[in-house]
């Protein structure tokens, strides 16, 4: 690994250690914790720790790293727990880190008393995981966000720039 990838994978790890010290218990916001937030500030109240973990980001080990408008970053660990058969991550683990950084990119365009859900995911595998790896990024940006409807794609990637695997989305808004 080079230098730059070292480093990077050095700030990642820092930061992730940083984010999942948390204490408290996973679990879902409460309807006053998102009440009379934005989308973004829902995301950054989650990073802030004033909104329990999902559960998922504890069961798959990654968290989220980082939010703008139309922007979310997670950083996940893959482990031997996540294997498959064949003896690599299993894809489910790649889908799940991508669902997550595009549907929440998604979330942060939001307006108040907005909501999303996921209509589709198209992911592409482009090469393996293993637990090798001490740690990926999956980052998600928004591509376009009517009033209906946003599709946004993704990346997951090493701390070399090396891609694992690319998806996109479409999400539809209501009320």
């Amino acid at each position: 690994m080079s230098t730059t990838a070292e480093q990077t994978l050095a700030q990642w790890q820092a930061l992730y250690e940083k984010l999942t010290a948390r204490s408290d218990a996973p679990g879902l916001a409460r309807p006053e914790q998102a009440a009379n937030r934005t989308g973004l500030a829902v995301m950054q109240a989650l990073i802030a720790g004033e909104i329990p973990v999902p559960p998922i980001a504890r069961t798959l080990d990654f968290t989220l790293a980082e939010v703008a408008e139309g922007r979310a970053v997670f950083l996940g660990r893959p482990h031997f727990a996540h294997y498959n058969p064949l003896g690599m991550v299993h894809g489910g683990w790649i889908a799940t880190l991508l669902d997550s950084s595009v549907g929440c990119a998604v979330h942060t365009t939001l307006p108040v008393n907005k909501r999303y859900t996921t209509l589709e995911l198209k992911v592409n595998y482009v090469k393996a995981v293993s637990d090798k790896l001490p740690m990926l990024r999956a980052v998600g940006q928004v591509v376009h966000r009517g009033a209906r409807v946003a599709t946004a794609e993704g990346r997951l990637e090493g701390p070399d720039g090396t891609l694992f695997a690319h998806a996109t989305t479409t999400c539809l808004i209501f009320d």
